[in-house]
């Protein structure tokens, strides 16, 4: 009796259909994915813009005086133009600085008609600017005897406030060279140092509110091609840093 013949297996060559599906149907998903992070919800971002600078105020150095503002709404979101950030505007003055600034400007008000004082808002807080011109002799560290009253009234009003002043001393491009200092760096360092002295000596000024610099002529708000520039440049900057804490009642505002 013959054995049998083993039937011969059959070898399938389709298999690689079924890794092949697999990689189509993953590379679908891909796609999808990407389509759906490419359509952002415009609203969305908005309200998340809105959020973030709403945060940034709360937690910033100066608490908002008003609502938040909201942004733009955004454009849709490009892969390859992606739009800006959300820019942030710097806050506004504390309410102290504004009711002290409005006091300054009442106390010094015949010096600033006159040009001999300036009042400015700045990143760190508020300006008074005491020009060359009304409170010092050309080359010379002391206050004029004349400028003193208003000098007075100036301290009268920072004496209450419990803030921290940064007095600057500025001067021209014009170098100097007398019996007293060889460079503009010395005398503008001379002139808030002297004004320090006298907040501290006669107005009773904590040390640990002042601070001392001199600029020399690296710092100028104006031309110093012009005669009118170079005066303005020749300057003491008091700097009201931060928020105020007062000592007393705040002024009503009128």
């Amino acid at each position: 009796m013959k054995p049998k013949k083993k039937s011969a297996t059959r070898v399938s060559h389709d298999r690689w259909l079924v890794s092949y599906a697999d990689f189509i149907t993953l590379l679908f998903a891909f796609f999808v994915v990407l389509y759906s992070a490419a359509q952002v919800d415009k609203r969305k971002i908005g309200k998340l813009a809105a959020g973030i600078q709403t945060a940034f105020e709360q937690l910033g150095p100066f608490p908002a005086t008003g609502p938040p503002r909201m942004l733009p709404t955004p454009s849709p979101v490009s892969f390859n133009n992606p739009p800006p950030g959300p820019v942030f505007q710097p806050p506004e003055p504390s309410r102290d600085l504004m009711f002290l600034r409005k006091e300054l400007e009442q106390a010094l008000a015949p010096e600033i008609l006159r040009g001999e004082v300036a009042l400015r808002d700045a990143p760190d807080g508020l300006v008074v600017s005491l020009r060359e011109a009304g409170f010092f002799d050309s080359g010379s560290a002391g206050i004029k005897v004349e400028s003193e009253p208003a000098f007075s009234r100036m301290a009268t009003l920072l004496e209450d406030r419990q803030c921290n002043l940064r007095i600057e001393g500025h001067t021209d491009n014009v170098p100097i060279h007398n019996s007293q200092y060889n460079s503009n760096w010395e005398l503008s360092t001379a002139r808030s140092t002297e004004m320090i002295r006298l907040l501290i000596t006669r107005y009773d000024f904590a040390p640990a509110r002042l601070t001392a610099a001199g600029y020399a002529e690296y710092h100028p708000i104006a031309s110093n091609d012009t005669e009118a520039g170079r005066a303005l440049n020749r300057r003491v900057d008091v700097v009201i840093l931060g928020q105020l804490q007062l000592t007393g009642t705040p002024p009503t505002p009128k």
